[in-house]
């Protein structure tokens, strides 16, 4: 047996594997269901109708959705150039502690204004906190998985030591949360009965934003140029250095933009548990959609879907909603060999 890459790969080869990728996961998936002691189709039928069910079931899948676009985005946009970005999770909570910081009473702007404004500032606090691992990658060789994981755990406990001292509310009762933002920085609804929120929105043509840097500018060639071949690229001119710095700060701020989401859409104030982990989730969006900024959509409102699904599903079966995760953490697996298989063929003689 030998593994030959392949020379031309259709457009449907790559198509078909995030596809390929959810089916495999699916049936997989259907191992721990059996295991539980509850039917297949019965349990993905739950799933399903907790997810997409009604009207309420699809607005918490899109509500959920929502940050997973932003961090996703962050991802692809950072992988594309070969920055491995594991920290969105605590680039997200940079955009929430800038848009608390300012949003909570500091600055009193019009609506039209202030939305804008703390989405500008979350989205530099998300970029400004890459600056160091990126400098650190790109003059020191530093391994920027190491270093941006590790400063998840940092900003974690700087933002428990803020809403555990001075940035606890002290109408909180007692609850590690702050302040929360002024009626003038709270991103609207989307509908009169539901959490769906401006965010949305947002999230979608950050996605289309991103495509068409990608896909349209010079900054996008240069991007996707750095990302396939580094040397080649500082040959033809490209300032590599320059090229994944500026990547960076795209991808920081994008997760940042997360963070502004949950604390200004969602909840209205910054807790310990704004993100159930929608930094590292946004990883596996980014698998899933292959990098593409377009797919991210459709790859968040998958994982979103599971993940909604699967607290209905447990409610009504014996499967605990832990199922989500490895159904998720399938799905990157199953996306790596599907996308193996579409770049390269195994003879068996």
């Amino acid at each position: 047996m030998r593994i030959e890459a392949r020379e031309h790969v259709e457009v449907w080869r790559v198509i078909s594997a995030p596809v390929a990728a959810v089916l495999a996961t699916l049936v997989l998936g259907s191992g721990l269901i059996l295991w539980a002691g509850e039917p297949v189709l019965g349990s993905y039928w739950a799933l399903l109708k907790g997810s997409l069910g009604s009207v309420f079931a699809l607005n918490e899948t899109l509500t959920r959705t929502t940050p997973l676009i932003f961090t996703g985005l962050a991802v692809a946009v950072a992988f594309r150039a070969k920055f491995y970005n594991i920290g969105a999770e605590g680039q997200l909570y940079c955009g929430a502690l800038a848009a608390t910081f300012f949003g909570t009473g500091m600055i009193s702007l019009p609506p039209y204004l202030m939305i804008p404004f703390l989405m500008l500032v979350g989205a530099m606090a998300g970029g400004a906190i890459l600056i160091v691992p990126v400098l650190l990658k790109t003059h020191m060789k530093v391994d920027e998985v190491v270093t941006t994981l590790l400063l998840n755990f940092v900003i974690l406990l700087l933002v428990g030591y803020l809403l555990e001292g001075p940035w606890k509310d002290p109408m909180s009762l007692g609850w590690p949360q702050a302040a929360p933002i002024v009626d003038e920085g709270i991103w609207p609804p989307l509908l009169a009965k539901g959490r769906l929120h401006l965010g949305f929105i947002f999230a979608l043509t950050a996605a289309l934003l991103a495509w068409a840097l990608m896909r349209f500018t010079v900054w996008g060639y240069e991007i996707r140029a750095v990302g396939l071949n580094a040397s080649a690229a500082g040959f033809a001119g490209i300032g590599v250095n320059a090229t994944v710095i500026r990547t960076a700060l795209i991808s920081g701020g994008l997760a940042g933009l997360a963070g502004v989401s949950e604390v200004a859409g969602l909840k209205g104030y910054l807790t310990l548990d704004l993100s159930p982990g929608f930094g590292y989730a946004g990883i596996a969006v980014a698998m899933l959609a292959q990098l593409h900024p377009l797919g991210v959509i459709l790859s968040a409102f998958f994982i979103s879907a599971v993940y909604v699904g699967a607290d209905a599903m447990s409610r009504s079966t014996d499967i605990p909603t832990y199922i989500a995760d490895v159904l998720v953490g399938l799905s990157v697996l199953t996306i790596l060999v599907s996308v193996m298989l579409t770049r390269y063929r195994i003879r068996w003689s």
